[in-house]
Formats: structure tokens, C-alpha cells, sequence
């Protein structure tokens, strides 16, 4: 099916293929096998990677190791600088009590993950281009405009991140915006590690993995957390004594560890394996072995993120600025001047944070930090190159040559990024730090009604598609994600203390509404509430394309 006939299907009554009726969302159909659909212009996977074969096994080991690699990929963005911020946060405002909002969100993530995984899975398309097929042509535009300033949101998180973890280990001598160029230089260059194979390329991701693992660990032993209080954080879901600080930093985990543009990367990166596509067992092994693969990386993700947490609340929980100013003074740490000499309580942010960890344990554990978050910024910086060439690609089908897309995509997100860098200083990014949040909160209804919609039609997924219990779970989930995302916003815009603001933030409330209660309303026809299948815009039959029939008789 060609991608320039599929784009305004919604807007066709009841369209005909080969002379068979189809309801309002189009097939996606397998390729003859699966050497036939020639990928031209391919990013990340020109090489498939081959799948043993294994005769009557339950579970393999090899197979395993096998479709391991995108969801580590994946997992990296519950690593990014973005998330160790909020964590470090977490610890300093809530101590150890928001550790089950982290897991929760977590969990959440995971069963996001999984719709994403299947999608790519079962259709050979990702997110983006089964959107740019399935909705007509300025919905699918405005989606694509969403998704773009979601990733380039996150973009600034993460390279500022970088900058700020050079800045720290060069002692203030590399400033922000040098941090960035050399960021945005070391990027290009190893996105084309895939050029020596996609296994390396998988394999450096996890060294920056592991280096994050080894570096915050390291923080973690050091600090020596309360275990007990570790574990009633994290298993029991209440906090004692916590007010609205409290509250809107609980709403900031959700909104940091679930990202919009992850989901469209996770659909994507599934599609590095040699899955036929017509065989159903291998398809749903895949899919097993892909929810297997992203509950590990996220495992991983998540106790990396308990370190942080850990440290900070042990550490730093309900410290003043002036006892902070007094240790920095004692120990002989250059910083002094971040730290007011009052009593009010500690606020920190990734560049504070290595300060004061820097000043109550040693310098070493500073330059530890700093390399944490170096590769923390790296490795994010480069899925989300990733993220923003597969939505590009997807929603605006480009045929262009891969080093034009990856220059294309930089651009888009990096322009903005230095600006910033070079009009600001490394001392007062938190405000700006907390509008990225904001913004990318925004965007997250972009990503999780189309994964839910379209995981939910037969027409699409086939035998493959969410039974009624993922419909209602996922439905539930979705809501709750959004209107706790929506209460972050709504406080930020209220903390402005400005009105032509609410005024402003008041008429793009409506559109924004407007466009996503559009898109929740072919969400829920797909879901099955008939009764809002009105009009000739939506028709959904119980009947399928032949092909599908025939799909997987193999």
C-alpha cells in the first residue's frame, strides 16, 4: 500500500482494496518475506540481526541475547539527565518517601514499552509511519509538530546535561555553550558506530550503561543509605508529612520517567530484528522475548535511579543552605557562592548536586558524578538523534540520504539548545529545566493514544491485538498519565503570577484540548464505544482484508 494513498484514509467513507471492503483504518499487511521490503533509506538498521533457531525450547537463552539491545536502548531514556534531576530531587525534598511513585511509574512505563514493542513488531511499521497512514494529512502534520518539540525539549535536557558534566569535570574552564559543541560533535561521530555493526553500536550503549551503574553505585555505597527506609519508601505507597512541594515533585517523576518520544523509538528500534512477519509463532516469540528484554532494562534503569534517590535522601533531606555553605567553606570546594547564607532549605540540580556531593564527601565523589552524567547526557543525546530521524522520517516519508536526516534532525534540536547555552549561565538553568518538563509533559497524549489506538485495532494488529483487559487497563493508564501531567502543568502556568500568560496559556489550553480530544475520540471507537461511530467519518466493520486471512497460515 503506498504511502501517499494511505495518508487520508480517515477521510474516506468506506474505501475498497482489490475489490474488498475495509473499515476505516487500513490493513498493514507483511512483505512477501522478509527480504522484500527493502528499507533504502535505513537508520540504525541496515543489518537485521539474525534469530537462532531452537527446536521445542520454552525459553533460550541464545534467543534472548539475541533480541537483546533495543530495549536497553529504550531504557536509556529513564537514565537521561532530565530523570537524574528529578531523582536527586525526589531525595532532597521528599527523603526516601517517593521511591513507589518511581516504581509505579516505572511498572507504567514498562506496559507502555510493550504496546510500542508490539506495534513494530507485528506491522514492520513504527509509530510514526503507521500515523502518517492512518491519519489524514493536518492531524498527522500537527502530530508531527507535537512529537518534534517533545524531542527537542528533551534534547536540551540532555545536551545541556552533557555541558554541565564537562563543566564540572574541566573545574569551569569548558563553559556551557563549548560543552554543547563538543557534545554535538562527539554525537555525529558516534552515530555512525552502527557503520561497524549494529551489535557494537548496541554494545557502547551498554558500556555508557554500565557506567552509569558503576558511577551513581559508587555515590550510593558511599553514602551508605538507610536500607529500612529505603524499602518502606519504595514498597509502601504513602507520605507522611508531605505537602504541595511534595506533591508537585511526585507529579515531576511521573512526567520525567514517561517520555512521548520514547514510544515512538521503542516501535522503531524493534524492527532491527530478523522477524517473519507471516509466521504468527514467530511473531509472538518476538514479542515475548522483547517484553523479557525492556522488563530487564528497566529493571536496571530503575535501580539506578534508586541510587540517586538513595543518596540524596540520605544525604542532603531537609540540609539547609547554610550548613551546606559551611561544609563547601570547610572542605575548600570553589563553590561556595551557589549556597545563600540563610536557612532556607537545600534546593539543588544536577550541577548542585555534584557540588555538594563534592563538598560532604570529597572531590572524588564530584568527578564521579559528573562522568555519571556525562554518559547519562551522551548516551540520551544519541536516541534521541535516533527518536527525532524516526519521526521525521515516518511522518514526513523523506527519501533522503542519512547523513542529510541526522544533520537535518540535529539542527532542529540543537539550534535552540545553544542559544540557551550561550545567553545563560550553568547557575541558573533549574526554571528553564522545569518549562522543558512542562512542555514535555504536554506532549505525552501524542504518543500514548496513537500507541493505544492503533494496538487496539484487529484491522491493524490482527490476532495480535489488545484483548479487552489491555483496552481498559490501557485506557486507565493513559488517563491517569495525562491528568497527572496536566496538574504539573497547570501548576507551573499558576506559579507564573502573570496574567497575559493565563490569558495565553488559556486560548492554547483550548486548542490543545481540542486536537487531543480528536485524537481520543478514534481512541475510543477503536476500543470499541460504537456509540460515538457517528457520521460517514467512521466506519468500522467486523470484516478484514483477505490478506489478513491469510496472514500467518504458515
Amino acid at each position: 500500500m503506498k504511502a501517499e494513498q494511505d495518508s487520508d484514509l480517515l477521510e474516506e467513507d468506506s474505501p475498497q482494496e482489490n475489490g474488498v471492503q475495509t473499515n476505516q483504518y487500513s490493513s498493514i499487511s507483511p512483505p512477501a518475506s522478509p527480504v522484500a521490503q527493502e528499507e533504502t533509506f535505513s537508520t540504525y538498521f541496515e543489518d537485521k540481526v539474525p534469530i537462532p533457531e531452537t527446536v521445542n525450547q520454552a525459553f533460550s537463552f541464545r534467543k534472548l541475547w539475541a533480541f537483546t539491545g533495543p530495549g536497553f536502548l529504550m531504557s536509556i531514556a529513564y537514565l537521561d539527565p532530565g530523570n537524574i534531576e528529578s531523582d536527586l530531587q525526589s531525595g532532597a525534598k521528599a527523603g526516601f518517601k517517593l521511591l513507589w511513585v518511581l516504581l509505579l511509574a516505572t511498572i507504567i512505563g514498562l506496559l507502555l514499552q510493550r504496546l510500542a514493542a508490539r506495534l513494530g513488531v507485528v506491522t514492520g511499521m513504527h509509530l510514526a509511519e503507521v500515523c502518517n497512514r492512518q491519519y489524514p494529512t493536518v492531524p498527522r502534520i500537527i502530530l508531527w509538530l507535537m512529537v518534534e518539540l517533545a524531542i527537542i525539549g528533551s534534547d536540551m535536557q540532555e545536551v545541556i546535561g552533557c555541558a554541565i558534566a564537562l563543566n564540572l569535570l574541566s573545574v569551569g574552564r569548558i563553559p556551557l555553550w563549548g560543552g554543547v559543541l563538543i557534545t554535538i560533535t562527539d554525537t555525529f561521530v558516534f552515530l555512525f558506530l552502527d557503520k561497524y555493526g549494529l551489535r557494537k553500536l548496541e554494545a557502547f550503549f551498554g558500556f555508557l550503561i554500565t557506567v552509569m551503574a558503576i558511577s551513581f553505585g559508587y555515590e550510593y555505597v558511599l553514602v551508605k543509605p538507610d536500607q529500612g527506609e529505603l524499602l518502606k519508601g519504595m514498597f509502601v505507597p504513602y507520605c507522611a508529612g508531605c505537602g504541595p512541594v511534595q506533591l508537585e515533585q511526585a507529579v515531576g517523576i511521573v512526567g520525567a520517567v514517561i517520555m512521548p518520544h520514547n514510544i515512538y523509538l521503542h516501535s522503531a528500534l524493534v524492527k532491527s530484528r530478523d522477524v517473519d512477519r507471516r509466521n504468527k509463532k514467530e511473531v509472538k516469540e518476538a514479542n515475548k522475548y522483547f517484553f523479557i528484554e525492556s522488563t530487564i532494562a528497566l529493571f536496571i534503569s530503575f535501580l539506578i535511579n534508586v541510587f540517586v534517590v538513595a543518596v540524596f535522601a540520605q544525604a542532603f533531606y531537609n540540609k539547609s543552605n547554610m550548613e551546606v555553605n559551611a561544609e563547601c567553606n570547610a572542605t575548600g570546594i570553589p563553590y561556595t557562592d551557589l549556597f545563600p547564607l540563610n536557612n532556607g532549605t537545600l534546593e539543588v540540580d544536577i550541577y548542585k548536586g555534584g557540588v555538594v556531593l563534592g563538598c560532604f564527601f570529597g572531590p572524588a565523589a564530584l568527578y564521579i558524578w559528573a562522568i555519571g552524567i556525562l554518559a547519562a547526557g551522551q548516551s540520551s543525546t544519541m536516541t534521541g538523534t535516533y527518536s527525532g530521524q524516526f519521526v521525521m522520517e515516518g511522518f514526513l516519508n523523506l527519501q533522503w540520504s542519512r547523513f542529510a536526516r541526522v544533520l537535518l534532525t540535529r539542527s532542529i534540536a540543537i539550534t535552540p539548545t545553544l542559544l540557551v547555552a550561550i545567553f545563560q549561565d550553568v547557575q541558573h538553568l533549574t526554571g528553564m529545566n522545569d518549562f522543558l518538563n512542562v512542555l514535555q509533559s504536554m506532549q505525552l497524549p501524542f504518543a500514548l493514544i496513537p500507541i493505544l489506538t492503533f494496538t487496539s485495532l484487529k484491522s491493524i494488529m490482527n490476532d495480535f491485538a489488545n484483548g479487552l483487559a489491555w483496552k481498559i487497563s490501557g485506557g486507565v493508564v493513559i488517563l491517569l498519565v495525562c491528568a497527572i501531567n496536566m496538574y504539573f502543568v497547570v501548576v507551573y502556568v499558576t506559579s507564573l503570577n502573570n496574567v497575559p500568560l493565563y490569558v495565553i496559556a488559556a486560548l492554547l489550553s483550548l486548542a490543545y484540548l481540542c486536537f487531543v480530544g480528536y485524537l481520543a475520540w478514534h481512541c475510543l471507537i477503536a476500543l470499541g464505544v460504537s456509540c460515538l461511530d457517528f457520521g460517514s467519518r467512521v466506519r468500522k466493520r467486523p470484516g478484514v482484508l483477505i490478506e489478513e486471512q491469510s496472514e500467518y497460515d504458515s
